[in-house]
C-alpha cells in the first residue's frame, strides 16, 4: 500500500527524483526502516480493506497520554515541542521538533508532553476500514 502511495506521488510529478526536477525542489528522506522505534521488526499489512488516517494531534503542556497499543503501523514526525514516548516495560524514546517516528505495533505505550510547551505530531496510520488505529489498555 505505502509503496503504491509513494508511486502515486511520484508519477503525479509532486516529488522527482530526475535531472528534471527545479533545482528549488528538496526531498529530505526523514526515515526509511523495517523496525519500529524499539528495534522490534514492523508486522506484515492486515488483509482487508486498506484505509489511511493521517492526525495533527496538539499534546498540551504536562499532559500524558493514556496506555494505548495500535494495531497498525503508523509513522509520525514531530512538528513542534518535545515528547516523550514510554513502552509498558519502561523503554524510552525522547523526540525533539522534527524527528520522526515509526510507532510500535501491539505493544503497550503512552506518550508525554513533560514541558511547558505545547507539541504537536503529525501521524499517518496505514490501517483497515471500520476497523481502530489506537486501543486503550490497562
Amino acid at each position: 500500500m505505502m509503496k503504491y502511495l509513494i508511486f502515486t506521488i511520484l508519477s503525479l510529478g509532486i516529488v522527482t527524483h530526475d535531472d528534471h526536477a527545479p533545482d528549488s525542489v528538496k526531498v529530505h528522506q526523514l526515515v526509511k526502516t523495517t523496525r519500529s522505534w524499539d528495534g522490534n521488526l514492523l508486522p506484515p499489512y492486515p488483509k482487508g480493506q486498506p484505509e489511511i488516517t493521517i492526525l495533527k494531534i496538539d499534546v498540551p503542556p504536562k499532559t500524558r497520554l493514556d496506555m494505548h497499543q495500535h494495531p497498525y503501523i503508523n509513522a509520525g514526525v514531530l512538528l513542534q515541542g518535545n515528547l516523550t514516548v514510554v513502552t509498558e516495560s519502561g523503554k524510552t524514546l525522547h523526540l525533539k521538533a522534527g524527528d520522526p517516528i515509526v510507532e510500535l505495533v501491539e505493544k503497550a505505550h503512552y506518550g508525554k508532553n513533560e514541558t511547558d510547551q505545547p507539541a504537536q505530531i503529525i501521524v499517518f496510520y496505514a490501517g483497515v476500514k471500520n476497523k481502530p488505529i489506537t486501543v486503550k489498555t490497562k
